[in-house]
């Protein structure tokens, strides 16, 4: 039974300037636009979301999308990550659906975005916290590379477990498992959001530095839905060179 009841969704668009290992990227040219504003524009040309933000803690950034005349919301505290950010941005937004959209991520899915967002409106009880994306992974390397966070769920597609380490570990290698990576596009309830703002870091997420296992280790159900679109992540100048020929060929 389907959910009738009209859910109100926005997408947040976390944006730090001072990136760890590319500062300054999200301001970086794409095709005669910043990359923050190439993916502002995209997630508000997909027409899935009531209303669009950037929310950041960057001037530079709060001013580029607002000269573009798009919304823009700069946080008031710091913040350890994205999640935090977003939070902070909606605590007090009459929302039910708040989709974390990767600042750094300019090709959106719009077919992955609507996957994620049919989870809650096929989800009438409410058991469903906050539903992510995954796709299959087969080169060794990808699996083994530590920067791709791995996911693993139970036969409902519930996420069991998130690590940089290859999981399943593959004592078996003749098992035929298939290995996912977690694409870090999120759609919370605003209730678990909220909640994941108020509970404190503990061990799992302190030593993986991957948010997402918070709200595991605080019991929260977190639906996986599989796609086969990969996108691109601009984390470092490589990155960037290979979103500009994308967007060249485009």
């Amino acid at each position: 039974m389907k959910n009738t009841t009209p859910l109100r969704i926005i997408a947040m668009i976390p944006a730090r300037f001072e990136a760890s290992r590319f500062p300054g990227k999200l301001m970086e040219d794409l095709k005669g636009k910043s990359v923050i504003r190439r993916t502002y524009e995209a997630a508000v040309n997909t027409n899935l979301f009531d209303d669009v933000f950037v929310v950041t803690d960057s001037d530079i950034i709060h001013n580029e999308i607002l000269s573009h005349n798009g919304k823009s919301i700069k946080s008031i505290k710091e913040h350890e990550c994205g999640s935090d950010r977003i939070a902070e941005a909606v605590q007090d937004m009459d929302v039910d659906i708040v989709v974390n959209v990767q600042g750094d991520e300019p090709l959106i899915d719009e077919q992955s975005l609507r996957k994620l967002l049919e989870v809650f409106k096929n989800d009438p009880d409410k058991k469903i916290d906050l539903a992510s994306l995954k796709t299959p992974m087969m080169d060794t390397e990808e699996i083994s590379n530590p920067n791709n966070v791995k996911v693993i769920t139970n036969k409902d597609n519930l996420a069991l477990y998130f690590s940089r380490f290859p999981l399943p570990y593959p004592r078996e290698t003749n098992s035929g498992i298939t290995y996912y990576k977690h694409i870090g596009i999120y759609a919370f309830r605003k209730g678990a959001l909220m909640d994941f703002y108020s509970l404190p870091m503990l061990e799992l997420e302190a030593t993986e530095k991957i948010e997402c296992i918070r709200y595991l280790e605080y019991g929260k159900s977190i639906k996986m839905v599989e796609t086969n679109f990969k996108g691109i992540g601009i984390d470092t100048p490589e990155d960037l060179i290979k979103a500009r020929k994308l967007f060249e060929s485009e």
